[in-house]
């Protein structure tokens, strides 16, 4: 059953740029065509998500993602289209919005509790659960104004999840928290999802749309470009920024190169040329044998020096689910410079995925990961087999050891 169904959905804004200063203006302007200052911020979206799922909207900024899920919530009326909601909605949209900057904690959690469907009762029952969620005991009595933007946050996120939704819409505000704070709202989401709320988040983190997303819709200008699983759907979406980033980078180059005479220029940079996989006698193989030892080469060419690079490398289920993931920054290895063409090796000396098939995701990143040079979602298959030894169940083993008490 679906708890949101979005019916051809468009939403319409008209930009102010250029609005009439008098009502002479206004009046002598009336032949002004509405089209010439229309944004579309969503056209025909239409979608469906499944009750007690987690749900992610994914998109470049300005893609739709927000106005959509202010159209799911009731706060945008669409243009055209229908949204259809089964179920009592919580936003998290702009945490603490409704709070009094001169009203104390306590005062504000009754009045945006109450804002937000609850009764003195069910405040008075929920209060010291929102108080001690938040963190902030020792200033539910004093005004919100002299309160940290961190506890601002958290009040205003304890308010809206003790409000008991059964669909909860979260636009990324988890983010401005601290790492533990987020911590406790991912437990806390995925607590909610156990009880079968619905969850419909938008999103950046690929991570989370991968391991704790149902269902995902990939948004872009305001058009729906695709609707699958969470893994799905991420995959999709970051092989589009990759390749936008590359052909951005290139076009600056071939720019650069044409200003300066440098032919080469088109080249600069580091690309990926292949991975291949060794097996433990360093000979390539399309298999490796669980809890034996294998290779994964990264092969390279960087078209001008480039220091430190940082190469990594991800593992997933055919399925999409992220297994695990490390790069030579984790693993201590000094990669110097690079120039021209060259690998990188991996090496793991006992197999610990469980026989079966994955998928590699390889990325080549500046020494501060904060530039991506290339990268490659899962584009490559390892194939992990059956040996001399029993495996366990599930995707990787654990290579614990039991022991029993006499």
């Amino acid at each position: 059953m679906s708890a949101i169904a979005v019916d051809g959905v468009s939403k319409r804004f008209r930009l102010q740029s250029d609005r009439a200063h008098s009502i002479k203006e206004l009046v002598t302007r009336r032949d002004r065509s509405l089209d010439a200052d229309a944004f579309w911020a969503l056209r025909d979206v239409s979608l469906e998500i499944p009750e007690g799922s987690m749900y992610a909207l994914v998109g470049h900024n300005g893609s739709g993602k927000s106005t959509l899920l202010r159209c799911i919530a009731g706060i945008y009326r669409p243009t055209s289209g229908s949204v259809r909601v089964e179920g009592r909605i919580s936003t998290l949209l702009e945490l603490g919005a409704g709070f009094h900057p001169d009203l104390t904690g306590r005062e504000n959690v009754y009045m945006n509790a109450t804002i937000l469907g609850m009764s003195k009762r069910q405040i008075d029952a929920s209060f010291d659960d929102i108080v001690e969620f938040a963190g902030v005991e020792d200033f539910i009595d004093s005004p919100v104004k002299i309160y940290s933007s961190g506890m601002y946050v958290r009040l205003g996120f304890s308010v809206a999840v003790h409000v008991d939704p059964e669909i909860l819409i979260v636009d990324e505000v988890i983010a401005v928290g601290d790492a533990e704070f987020q911590r406790k709202c991912y437990d806390y989401l995925y607590d909610l999802r156990r009880r079968g709320v619905t969850i419909v988040v938008v999103t950046h983190s690929t991570g989370t749309v991968e391991s704790m997303c149902d269902g995902a819709a990939w948004l872009d200008h305001g058009r729906l470009q695709m609707v699958g699983t969470g893994p799905e759907v991420a995959a999709a979406y970051m092989e589009q920024v990759n390749e936008a980033e590359r052909e951005a980078r290139d076009q600056a180059h071939v720019s650069e190169g044409s200003a300066t005479g440098r032919a080469d220029a088109v080249d600069a940079g580091v690309v990926i040329t292949g991975v291949d996989i060794l097996d433990p006698e360093g000979r390539s193989t399309s298999t490796v044998v669980h809890h034996d030892a294998c290779t994964i080469r990264i092969g390279y060419r960087a078209a001008v020096p480039v220091e430190r690079p940082v190469f990594g490398i991800a593992v997933h289920s055919v399925s999409g689910v992220h297994l695990t993931g490390t790069n030579t920054r984790i693993g201590g290895a000094e990669t110097g410079v690079i120039d021209g063409d060259g690998h990188v090796d991996f090496t793991i000396d006992e197999v610990p995925l469980t026989p079966g098939d994955y998928e590699l995701t390889v990325a080549i990143n500046d020494e501060f990961v904060q530039h991506t040079f290339d990268r490659r979602d899962r584009a490559w298959r390892l194939a992990v087999r059956e040996g001399g030894r029993m495996a366990p169940e599930g995707l990787v083993d654990l290579r614990g050891r039991w022991s029993t008490s006499d």
